[in-house]
């Protein structure tokens, strides 16, 4: 008996030995694959913020000695002048931002109401695709939209065609991300409202919309910052110009248009400006979105 049992044990461990080599190998892959990917994404993340800071550096070097007070107040020089500044560009930047943000922001807000709270059956669906569309269309076309419906009318470029505009482009990003984060408060909290005797409307304004108050401030300041950097459209309703003006029915300037102009100048100095005006509007950028994820606490650990 012995000897018979011990006959066996090497049979049975040339079975297990194929087994256990084939699972060694699979871990081993398993692995290999692993720290493939591991590296993949970092390597692709280094990347990311490495393009963005070789671009902050870059325009930073061509344009820091112009970045001083007078850049930021001043009106630009006549052409070959030293001096001078994009003060005029800042203001009108500022004025098509805030004429934008009153109109894409409410149209865009209580568009994704609808379709995150009553958007159901095929005329939602519609809407969604509609959206969806808007949001892909080239933004001169907006551009062109805003030149035929207003420009033309009052035979002037303006302010206001140019907020037009870039509100048209907001509203599919307002209406996208309000629908989203509004779809992931728990539904819970609005049958409880209901049940408390709250109307539909009183719970979306009072408790769904608060629940939601982060992402959609984040989906806005995205949105500004989208159309603040957009310059087709502009330059078929805003056009430009050299001079201050907060009349909203007389063409204004922006921050875009100015460095897109300067850009294709013949003098080294406005060329400068033109860099320099591109590295603050991206710190400007930068900081909207800092500002908002401090505020809403996007850098907390969950």
């Amino acid at each position: 008996m012995p000897a018979s049992s011990s006959s066996t044990l090497p049979s049975g461990e040339s079975r297990l030995h194929p087994f256990l080599a084939t699972r060694s190998s699979l871990n081993l892959r398993r692995r290999l694959v692993n720290a493939l990917i591991v590296l993949f994404t970092t390597l692709a993340a280094l990347f990311a913020a490495g393009l963005l800071i070789y671009l902050l550096c870059y325009v930073l070097s061509q344009g820091l000695r112009y970045i001083n007070l007078d850049f930021f107040t001043q009106l630009p020089t006549p052409n070959g002048e030293p001096g001078g500044g994009m003060g005029e560009a800042f203001q009108g930047s500022l004025i098509l931002i805030a004429l934008a943000s009153l109109m894409g922001v409410p149209l865009g807000l209580f568009t994704g109401i609808y379709l995150a709270e009553f958007g159901r059956g095929s005329f939602a669906q519609g809407v969604r695709f509609l959206v969806d569309v808007l949001n892909g269309i080239p933004t001169i076309i907006f551009g062109l939209l805003a030149w035929v419906l207003i420009v033309i009318p009052m035979q002037s470029f303006s302010g206001l065609a140019g907020g037009f505009a870039l509100g048209m482009i907001m509203i599919p990003i307002v209406t996208r991300t309000s629908e989203d984060v509004l779809r992931l408060v728990p539904r819970e909290l609005r049958e409880a409202s209901l049940a408390l005797g709250a109307t539909e409307a009183r719970t979306i304004l009072q408790i769904v919309l608060p629940a939601a108050r982060n992402g959609i401030i984040t989906g806005v300041v995205l949105a500004m910052a989208r159309v603040a950097g957009e310059t087709a459209p502009l330059l078929m309703t805003a056009f430009g110009t050299t001079f201050w003006n907060t009349d909203v029915t007389q063409p204004m300037d922006a921050l875009p248009l100015r460095i897109f102009q300067f850009t294709l100048s013949p003098y080294q100095q406005q060329v400068n400006q033109a860099y320099a005006g591109a590295f603050v509007l991206i710190v400007l950028i930068l900081l909207a979105s800092l500002a908002v994820r401090l505020a809403t606490g996007g850098f907390k650990q969950r």
